[in-house]
C-alpha cells in the first residue's frame, strides 16, 4: 500500500486494522500479508495498483565494474550500464574481478527469494585456474568444503579442460557466500584467474556481449514468477 502511494507505511497499517483493506473480495487484517501482482487489492472499495511496474532485465556484467547502486570512489557501477526508468537494483552481486549476468529489477520480493540460501537457486559459472586440478579435488568440492563462514552445500563441478597449467570448470552452486568459488578453490591451492556467471536460474546470459543490458523475455519473467510464487 505505501509503495502504491495510498498512505505511509505506519497509516497503511492502521487501515488495515481497521478492516477497510480487501484482497480477491476478502477483508485482510494481518500485518505483512503477501499479494502478488495477480491479486485484487481494494482499500474502502477501490481498487489500487501499484505505481510502478516491475520491469526485468539481463545485464553481462564487464569485469572491473561495481554491483551496486552507487560508489563512493566514483566508479563504474552495473547502474551505469543501462538506462530504464525505474528504479531499479542488481539482484545479489557479482565480484568486481568477476564478470557475467546480472538480473536487474525493481521487485523486491523476488530479489529476496533469488538470493537467499534457503531457497537453493542454481547459479552456474565458468571458471578458469592457474593448474591442473585433480579428480580428487573435484569431488571434495563437489561434495561441500569447510570454509572461514561454514561448510559450503554440495556442489555440481565438470572439467570442461585441464593441462599442467591450466583448467575450465563448470560450476553449479546455490549458495552466495562472499567470493564463495574462489575461497573454494583457494582451500586447494587454486588460484582462479577468471569467473564468468553463465546462469541464475532460469535465466541463461546467451549471446548478450560484454556490457549490454536487455529486457527479459515473457516466458523468462514468468518463470521467474514461478518461483516467486513458490516460495511465498
Amino acid at each position: 500500500m505505501a509503495h502504491a502511494g495510498i498512505a505511509s507505511r505506519r497509516k497503511s497499517e492502521e487501515i488495515i486494522k481497521q478492516g477497510k483493506v480487501k484482497v480477491n473480495g476478502h477483508v485482510i487484517t494481518q500485518m505483512g500479508f503477501k499479494v502478488s501482482e495477480s491479486d485484487k487489492v481494494e482499500v474502502d472499495g477501490k481498487l489500487i495498483e501499484s505505481k510502478e511496474k516491475r520491469v526485468y532485465y539481463a545485464v553481462n556484467k564487464p569485469i572491473n565494474v561495481i554491483t551496486t547502486t552507487d560508489d563512493q570512489f566514483d566508479r563504474d557501477t552495473v547502474l551505469d550500464l543501462i538506462d530504464v526508468k525505474q528504479r531499479v537494483y542488481p539482484v545479489g552481486r557479482l565480484d568486481f574481478d568477476s564478470s557475467g549476468l546480472l538480473l536487474i529489477t525493481n521487485d523486491g520480493e523476488l530479489t529476496n527469494i533469488l538470493i537467499h540460501p534457503s531457497y537453493e537457486v542454481w547459479k552456474k559459472y565458468l571458471v578458469e585456474i592457474n593448474s591442473f586440478v585433480s579428480d580428487n579435488h573435484i569431488e571434495k568440492l563437489s561434495n561441500g568444503v569447510v570454509l572461514e563462514d561454514g561448510l559450503t552445500a554440495p556442489a555440481e563441478l565438470k572439467v570442461l579442460k585441464r593441462s599442467k597449467r591450466y583448467s575450465k570448470i563448470e560450476v553449479n552452486i546455490r549458495e552466495g557466500k562472499n567470493r564463495q568459488i574462489r575461497r573454494m578453490f583457494k582451500h586447494f591451492g587454486y588460484e582462479v584467474t577468471s569467473l564468468h556467471r553463465t546462469e541464475f536460474g532460469p535465466i541463461s546470459l546467451n549471446n548478450l556481449e560484454s556490457g549490454q543490458y536487455r529486457k527479459l523475455t515473457k516466458n523468462e519473467i514468468r518463470l521467474l514468477k514461478i518461483i516467486k510464487d513458490e516460495n511465498r
